[in-house]
């Protein structure tokens, strides 16, 4: 049958969820062959579904049809093809695992944890179902049970390359950083780069996505379309000098956390010596970006509130004469407590009295914590706010608004779902930032974003009572998320599109 390829063989798909990290989604495509345009596979379809008119409960030719379906973009379709298939047989591995990602990847993420769910239920001696509903679970927060399922793929396939990054993810958020370390290696140095697969129809633009093994990168998942860009991902820990890589048009520099993966940085900036292509955010951009360089640059600026930080050993709390945790004299409670390189609030502590010093830092993964300044900052009703503006290609564009009655506001854990005046107070930010935020807000963004100069990157902020910008944040680690496919948030649509097409138009200016 021309034109089709079996896909009886596991491929992987590499997509970004709500994390920094870069996950690996197991499908059953044959990534493997070359790249197809459009309208050969249209030519496939119509001859499957010639074929399918005579037979059609024919599992195999539709499992196929669906494939081909999912891989031209044809989302809705594909679904529908999938759910066919397992209406014939609820127990198709491939069915299963191909719509679980399908769900995840048009905003169906609760459905596609169910699906995930069920083929290991019906296969639980399949590794790459583990690992998806590892991979979901993981984005999710669910560390322990992720672990699970990674120890899972693992007992079933010692050497799965996936489980092994997977579960290495998982450890350091756990803080076993030895473990972590362990299933690093095992995971990326025999697979230290990964070509990804490519759906579109033109010939794609061929992108070196640069990225830490450690983690602290930018979530490209959604920058990166697969019916536009070809990415080509290089470990920068694990590459060695004679790895030849594939020929490409652009280097996007995804290593972003100066914090957590500052060594990567360094690797990445010797690497990029010899390179010729275009770079998006070269590392040296990169490097004064951490809490404590963000809060050193900004800090005294008209206009710019920024909370004192400080890194510090665990043991310096300690006073030696009495063997208890005590802040240091120029410090004052409520004060806030954070292992570095970690985001969306884990290992982010809020320490009221000096009584719960000592339990607040044994709680904390690693040997340093940071130390910073807590400012109250909720407004006249008791709420708190955090505004995300992303940089790009020197313009400001709204990401999202988060408001909550906790200090800890993070859009994914506010309280933005249960109200609808939040919504529409995010509505308003969406469609009318300037006006929301007022011109002096605006000037100090603009003033950031020139500073920094990265190509992308986002800031995050609030404002207080006399109309300053209390800087949290400014970096190239933020997250852009298409939001959930819920009714309800169809009014972030537009914001988050115009950002991934505008980042878009920016990456192909830089190679024109």
């Amino acid at each position: 049958m021309e034109g089709v390829a079996t896909r009886e063989d596991n491929g992987v798909n590499h997509v970004t969820g709500d994390t920094e990290m870069e996950q690996s989604r197991e499908t059953h495509y044959d990534h493997s062959r070359s790249w197809q345009p459009q309208h050969v596979r249209e030519v496939a379809i119509h001859a499957l579904e010639t074929r399918l008119a005579n037979d059609p409960d024919n599992v195999a030719l539709l499992f196929e049809r669906a494939c081909l379906l999912a891989e031209s973009g044809k989302f809705n379709a594909a679904k529908t093809a999938y759910i066919q298939i397992l209406m014939l047989d609820h127990t198709h591995l491939g069915a299963l695992n191909n719509l679980g990602t399908l769900l995840y990847q048009t905003g169906y993420r609760t459905a596609a944890l169910t699906t995930y769910h069920e083929a290991v239920v019906q296969h639980p001696e399949d590794p790459a179902g583990h690992v998806n509903l590892a991979n979901l679970l993981y984005e999710n927060g669910d560390y322990e049970k992720a672990r699970e399922h990674y120890e899972l793929a693992l007992q079933l396939a010692p050497t799965h390359l996936q489980a092994h990054q997977g579960l290495s993810y998982v450890l350091a958020e756990l803080g076993d950083e030895e473990g972590a370390l362990f299933h690093r290696q095992k995971g990326f140095e025999c697979q230290s780069v990964i070509t990804q697969p490519y759906y579109g129809e033109k010939a794609p633009v061929s992108v070196l996505l640069l990225m830490s093994a450690i983690g602290g990168n930018t979530p490209t998942r959604w920058l990166l379309d697969d019916h536009v860009f070809q990415v080509h991902t290089v470990i920068v820990e694990y590459v060695q000098p004679t790895t030849k890589l594939p020929p490409h048009q652009l280097i996007f520099n995804a290593i972003s956390d100066a914090d957590l993966a500052s060594s990567a940085l360094i690797d990445a900036k010797v690497w990029l010596e010899s390179a010729f292509a275009p770079v998006i955010n070269p590392p040296s951009s990169l490097e004064t970006t951490g809490r404590l360089a963000i809060a050193k640059r900004f800090r005294g600026i008209p206009g710019i509130i920024v909370p004192r930080v400080t890194r510090w050993p665990k043991t310096s709390f300690i006073d030696p004469t009495t063997r208890e945790a005590r802040l240091p004299q120029e410090w004052h409670f409520p004060i806030l407590l954070r292992a570095p390189g970690y985001h969306t609030g884990r290992h982010f502590i809020k320490v009221d009295h000096e009584r719960e010093l000592s339990t607040a830092l044994d709680s904390l993964p690693g040997q340093d914590v940071l130390m910073m300044e807590y400012i109250d900052v909720r407004g006249a009703d008791g709420k708190y706010r955090k505004y995300r503006v992303m940089m790009i290609g020197g313009q400001l564009y709204p990401l999202h608004l988060a408001v909550s009655f906790d200090w800890k506001v993070h859009y994914f854990t506010s309280e933005m779902a249960e109200h609808v005046s939040n919504r529409e107070e995010e509505a308003r930010f969406l469609a009318r930032m300037q006006d929301v935020l007022g011109a002096k807000v605006m000037e100090t963004l603009q003033y950031i974003q020139k500073e920094l100069g990265l190509d992308y990157a986002g800031i995050d902020f609030t404002v207080n009572e006399n109309g300053d910008l209390v800087l949290f944040e400014a970096n190239a680690t933020m997250v852009v998320v298409p939001p959930d496919a819920d009714p309800i948030w169809d009014y972030r649509r537009p914001a988050v599109n115009r950002i991934l097409h505008t980042a878009q138009q920016m990456m192909m200016e830089k190679i024109r």
